[in-house]
């Protein structure tokens, strides 16, 4: 889905751990394995019953709500602290991409230098100017509605490929075949420019001597643009890329309103802005540190991911372990009306759901034990009204997550909850391990005679070369 690792790894470790002391006992693997699965379905069901849909809302109204749940995901995140500023830019983002489902349409610049409140989003493309040729300064650097031409071809002089030969039985023939390979080069020029383009951008380089020729007739080129950049361009400006410059209609020039190269930090940056079809946006992101706008990349990935989700699947759910917690009161309900083993297990189920409450608890350094009395205390109302109380890291406290705006799409939550069930009972069907002490290190070896050859077996699997299944 894009988001939820953290909680999945989380509760996949909590699902084994409670399951640990029932395989202790001798508890048949498979019987935990077939209750975990009830109760993972049983948890899906409640979390579609208790989503709540934000479809039919006026665009105003469902931006404010996308941002909620972009700012919830990145409250967890090291730009946590700017959360509604990157929340909205999101937002914006992903809309302006619209149906057009393929992320590489948000294309994410990272500058190093300035703060981050000097982050900004294009409405377009923006690209780090590329190696650029004497004569390149000359070109105007900011257009109003220009016709943009994209090239997949070099515009510069090429030595002949490999072992090419030329007999002249007269030096004098020499200069005609110099002037043939200058003419070639001067009439696809010339023909970029009678397409009328303004801007002209190629995949391979536009050497020194075009750049110069350009630069003469006022238009702005660039060589060597970036593959993604390019088709980015070309889905924005609504052009098409071309593989020769014959016959160029005006049907594959693109467009767009703005132009201008600017310079971003110590970098320049060639925006387009304004384009017709939309589809496309850019975040340039600033900061201190590589690191850390490496870190503010990822966190904005998760975010996007969350905001395009709950566009399609436009159900949220309560965050703050809300949801958790709530689950888990319904599971302990459920188990009570069966007889039998399985009672226990989904019990432990409920249980191990938990750990995310008491996670964020331990994270914003509160008494995780106090707070979950509270909760549960909350949770076990039986009008129903405590179903939406999570934690409130911000007075220690809990607090009604709905109200509060803190929301993940309900998505993502049964992923979460789906992915870390499988991967329990993939490692609980697992009964031993069988190891090659060859194959070890010597520290392994020297490790395994001090244990006696006791870490054979196990319920567990330890570091095996083969695994064997039920």
């Amino acid at each position: 889905v894009g988001d939820g690792t953290t909680t999945v790894v989380l509760l996949a470790g909590e699902f084994l751990k409670e399951a640990k002391p029932f395989v202790e006992d001798g508890v048949h693997p498979q019987n935990l394995i077939r209750s975990y699965r009830t109760a993972c379905n049983l948890a899906i069901e409640k979390i579609k019953e208790l989503a709540v849909s934000i479809e039919g809302k006026s665009l105003e109204e469902k931006k404010s709500l996308l941002a909620k749940c972009a700012a919830t995901t990145l409250s967890s995140k090291l730009i946590g602290g700017e959360k509604e500023f990157f929340a909205s830019m999101v937002v914006d983002a992903v809309i302006a991409i619209g149906s057009e489902d393929r992320l590489n349409m948000i294309g994410i610049k990272k500058v190093p230098g300035g703060n981050m409140r000097d982050s900004f989003l294009v409405n377009g493309v923006a690209f780090k100017k590329t190696f650029s040729y004497a004569g390149f300064e000359q070109q105007p650097k900011k257009f109003m509605n220009p016709r943009i031409l994209l090239l997949n071809i070099e515009l510069e002089l090429k030595s002949e490929k490999e072992n090419a030969e030329i007999r002249l039985s007269d030096p004098s023939q020499y200069q005609s075949i110099v002037d043939a390979e200058w003419n070639i080069i001067y009439d696809k020029l010339d023909k970029c420019v009678k397409s009328g383009a303004k801007v002209v951008l190629s995949r391979l380089a536009i050497g020194d001597l075009a750049t110069q020729y350009f630069a003469d007739r006022d238009i702005f080129c660039a060589g060597r643009v970036a593959e993604e950049d390019l088709n980015r361009v070309a889905a924005a400006t609504g052009g098409t890329i071309q593989t020769s410059v014959n016959n160029i209609i005006d049907e594959v020039l693109g467009t767009c309103e703005v132009f201008e190269e600017k310079q971003v930090g110590n970098e320049r940056f060639n925006i387009f802005s304004g384009c017709p079809s939309g589809r496309t946006a850019t975040i340039v992101l600033r900061g201190g540190a590589d690191q850390f706008i490496e870190e503010a990349e990822r966190s904005l990935h998760d975010a996007i991911m969350i905001v395009r989700r709950a566009l399609k699947n436009s159900t949220v759910v309560a965050g703050g372990g809300a949801i958790d917690m709530e689950i888990s009161r319904y599971l302990r309900q459920h188990a009570r009306t069966i007889a039998g083993k399985s009672q226990l297990f989904i019990n432990s189920y409920a249980k191990a759901l938990e750990v995310i409450p008491r996670q964020l608890c331990d994270n914003a350094g509160f008494d995780a034990t106090d707070v979950l009395n509270k909760l549960r205390h909350k949770h076990a109302l039986p009008s129903g009204e405590g179903a939406p109380y999570g934690v409130d890291i911000n007075t220690g406290g809990i607090a009604d997550s709905f109200a509060n705006f803190v929301w993940e799409p309900s998505v993502v939550k049964i992923n979460a909850i789906n992915a870390a069930t499988e991967a329990a009972c993939l490692i609980l069907s697992v009964d031993e391990t069988v190891k090659n002490p060859k194959s070890e290190s010597a520290q392994g070896e020297a490790a395994a005679s001090a244990m006696g050859g006791r870490g054979r077996g196990g319920g567990f699997p330890g570091r095996g070369r083969g695994m064997r299944r039920r």
